[in-house]
C-alpha cells in the first residue's frame, strides 16, 4: 500500500473513531415516558418521593416488586401498614383484587394514586373515574383539599398533569378529602377516602399521580404531594414497584432459570453437554437425506408481519382500534348480540351467553369503552387490552 492510500485510510478511521466518540459523548435526550418508578430520575419517574417516604413513617421502606397476591403472604399481618399504588392506569383483578380486599379489611390503609381505575376494586368500593383530555399539556387546574385548615396548600398545576376526577363514589362510606378545579371543569372531586371493613380499613383514592412525579417534586409543588401523604397513618409503609409503568423486566426467556441456582447450573451443564456431543458426533455417517418442505400457507405469517409493522411503529391505537373492531365482530358472529350499544342488557346477554361471570364480562367492556373514548393510547394500554380479550377468549373455549 503506498503512502497515499494509507493516510487516506487512517483519514476515515479518524473520523469513524470522531463519530463514534461524538456519539457516545452527546447528552441523551429527556425521557418523559409514564413511569412512576422509584429509581428513575427522569420527569415522570419517582426517585425524589421514593427517597422522601422515611419522613412519613418511623419505620423501613418495604419495596414490594411481585404482585399483590403473591406479595401479601409475607406481609406480617399482626401489624398495621399502608400499601402506596401510584400509576397512571391501575386495575386489580381476581386474585390480586382479593388479596388487596382482604389486607384493607384487616384494618391496613391502601393509597391509590391514578387517573384510570377500574377493575373489581373499584367495582366494590362502587367509583368511577373519567379523565377529561387526552393531550400532554393539559389546561391548567387548581387543586385544593376540603379541610379548611389546609386551605394554604392548594395548588396550582400548569402542566404535565391529567384533568381526572370521580364521577361516581359511594357517599356512605365515602369522605371526600381534596378537589379539582378549572374553568371547564368547575369543581370536581379528586381525592376520596373509602372505610373498608370494620377494622378501620380505608382506601386513600387519588386521581392526580402526576403530582408524586419528580417534575412537580422539583418545581414547587412539593407541598400538595406532602399533604395527600400526610392522611396515612403513622405505619409501616410498603412501596408498590411492580403496578408500574416502567416496571423493571428482564426481557430473556431465561430469567427465572438463570433466577433458580439449581436450575442455572442444571442448564450450564446441559450446554456444556450438549456442545461436547456435537463436537465428537459432528462428522456424518451418511449423506443426508433432503427435506422437501410442503407449501406454506403464509396468511398468517403475513398477517403478522402487518401487526409486527404496526407495533414497531407504535401505532397503538391503530391495534387497538383494529382488535376491538374484530373482538366485537366475534361478539356478533358467535352470540348473534348487536354490538351497538354496550349497555348494561349486552353486558348481561353477553355474559349468559358465554358462560362467563358478569363482574368479568362488565370489566372488559368498561375497559373497551375506555379505550374507546381514550384518543392517544400507550404500550401498557395495549397490553391490558389484550390481555383481557384473550383471557374472555380463552374462557369461551
Amino acid at each position: 500500500m503506498d503512502k497515499r492510500s494509507k493516510i487516506a485510510l487512517y483519514s476515515i478511521g479518524a473520523v469513524i473513531l470522531l463519530m463514534i466518540i461524538g456519539e457516545i459523548a452527546k447528552p441523551k435526550a429527556l425521557s418523559w415516558r409514564d413511569s412512576y418508578n422509584s429509581q428513575d430520575k427522569i420527569p415522570l419517574g419517582c426517585y425524589v418521593l421514593f427517597n422522601e417516604l422515611e419522613t412519613f413513617t418511623d419505620k423501613d421502606i418495604i419495596t414490594n416488586t411481585n404482585d399483590f397476591y403473591s406479595s401479601s403472604k409475607d406481609i406480617d399481618s399482626t401489624k398495621k401498614s399502608t400499601v402506596i399504588f401510584i400509576n397512571k392506569n391501575i386495575s386489580f383483578y381476581g386474585e390480586e383484587a382479593d388479596a388487596l380486599l382482604k389486607y384493607v379489611n384487616q384494618g391496613n390503609t391502601a393509597l391509590i394514586s391514578t387517573t384510570s381505575f377500574y377493575g373489581k376494586i373499584a367495582d366494590t368500593l362502587n367509583i368511577e373515574t373519567r379523565n377529561v383530555q387526552t393531550s400532554f399539556i393539559k389546561k391548567e387546574t387548581e387543586q385544593e383539599f376540603t379541610n379548611p385548615s389546609l386551605a394554604d396548600n392548594k395548588t396550582i398545576f400548569k402542566d404535565v398533569i391529567e384533568n381526572s376526577y370521580f364521577v361516581s363514589i359511594d357517599t356512605l362510606n365515602t369522605t371526600v378529602l381534596g378537589t379539582i378545579y378549572n374553568d371547564e371543569l368547575e369543581e370536581k372531586v379528586n381525592f376520596i377516602k373509602v372505610k373498608f371493613g370494620e377494622n378501620n380499613g380505608a382506601f386513600l383514592i387519588h386521581t392526580n399521580p402526576f403530582a408524586f412525579t419528580n417534575y412537580h417534586l422539583l418545581n414547587n409543588n412539593e407541598d400538595y404531594a406532602a399533604t395527600v401523604l400526610s392522611y396515612l397513618p403513622k405505619d409501616q409503609i410498603i412501596w408498590d414497584d411492580y403496578y408500574k409503568s416502567g416496571r423493571r423486566v428482564i426481557q430473556s426467556p431465561l430469567r427465572y432459570i438463570l433466577s433458580q441456582p439449581s436450575l442455572k447450573w442444571a442448564f450450564y451443564l446441559a450446554i456444556t453437554t450438549l456442545i461436547v456431543f456435537v463436537l465428537f458426533k459432528s462428522k456424518r455417517t451418511q449423506r443426508i437425506v433432503p427435506v422437501i418442505e410442503p407449501l406454506e400457507n403464509t396468511t398468517v405469517e403475513f398477517t403478522k408481519t402487518i401487526g409486527g409493522l404496526y407495533f414497531q411503529n407504535k401505532e397503538y391505537t391503530n391495534i387497538i382500534d383494529k382488535k376491538i373492531t374484530f373482538f366485537l365482530e366475534s361478539i356478533r358472529t358467535q352470540y348473534y348480540l348487536n354490538t351497538t350499544n354496550l349497555n348494561s342488557d349486552f353486558i348481561e346477554k353477553l355474559a349468559l351467553k358465554s358462560a362467563t361471570s358478569l363482574a368479568d364480562v362488565k370489566a372488559l367492556i368498561d375497559l373497551i369503552k375506555y379505550c374507546k373514548q381514550k384518543q392517544v393510547h400507550t404500550e401498557n394500554d395495549l397490553i391490558v387490552l389484550n390481555t383481557k380479550l384473550e383471557e374472555f377468549l380463552n374462557n369461551e373455549n
